[in-house]
């Protein structure tokens, strides 16, 4: 059968290969080529489902040159389709600069969905689904995780980040000191023999995790923090106050401010720096 020239993003299964969706199995038996994050790891997957096609890789550290060959295969009329190692192609890995680039040709891209490790998690996580953010993976330097997850302290609704098994432990520490006490879950192993969720404050998992090797990758998912509450008192007059009249260092201001108003450590430290940075400039 012949198929149009279309960029195909195929989800394929996150572990349990019996995830795999009848149409996935029908559009990779059907298209010219498959483009795949990994190829030995890719023709295991196809083997099982007894499907023989041209295989390429495109991956972080080759998708220009690749990139290129594949979208020249579509302009010559083929049909591609785009597979990760797990789960939905695209997120959180470099097959979005492909998808960008076909449509900038016209090229016409077809999503064929299924399984998503961060989906899958927060479906079975007990955390609140009506409102979430998908942030990928902390950066993995200590400094600037610290500076992204900080970045993420006052957003609402449920957090979700992917991270390596070898450094949720340290992550998680950075978590508590910048995101504080909130209750978090971490699933790994999604829909494997070994799958296991995670559930507790940040400290509880912590402790969990930290009594032995963690394996496979895993998805974090964090419950919102505290709503700000109504106060009498706006946050920039009280700290104005616990500075200027009561003379407390930036700091402990900001800790003060917290536990009056309930709001983040981080935007009350933030502030209070404003508040200080613009009285030395008066």
């Amino acid at each position: 059968m012949t198929m149009p020239p279309s960029l195909y993003i195929v989800a394929t299964p996150v572990g349990n290969l019996e995830d795999m969706t009848y149409r996935a199995v029908r559009i990779l038996g059907e298209v010219d080529l498959i483009a795949a994050e990994d190829t030995r790891h890719s023709l295991k997957l196809l083997n099982h489902f007894n499907i023989s096609k041209p295989l390429t890789s495109y991956f972080d550290h080759n998708q220009q040159f690749k990139g290129e060959r594949i979208l020249n295969a579509l302009r010559q009329g083929k049909s591609v389709a785009l597979i990760s190692d797990a789960g939905t192609p695209c997120v959180s890995d470099p097959g979005y600069c492909l998808v960008r680039d076909a449509l900038a040709q016209g090229i016409r891209v077809i999503p064929i969905p299924g399984p998503c490790a961060a989906i899958t998690a927060l479906s079975a996580s007990g955390l609140p689904s009506d409102s979430f953010t998908f942030a990928g993976f902390p950066p993995a330097r200590q400094a600037r995780r610290r500076t992204f997850l900080a970045s993420l302290d006052s957003l609402p609704g449920t957090l979700m980040l992917y991270e390596a098994p070898h450094r949720l432990e340290e992550c998680l520490r950075d978590m508590l000191a910048m995101l504080g006490e909130r209750q978090i879950v971490v699933a790994r192993e999604l829909t494997k023999i070994y799958e296991e969720f995670i559930r507790g404050s940040i400290s509880q998992v912590l402790d969990a995790v930290s009594q032995g090797k963690v394996r496979g990758e895993v998805v974090i998912l964090v419950a919102p923090g505290e709503a700000v509450q109504e106060q009498a008192e706006p946050l920039e007059d009280i700290l104005r106050r616990l500075l200027d009249q009561e003379g407390l260092s930036v700091k402990d201001a900001a800790r003060r401010a917290t536990e009056m108003t309930g709001v983040s450590r981080n935007q009350a430290y933030a502030e209070a720096l404003r508040l200080k940075a613009a009285a030395g400039d008066s």
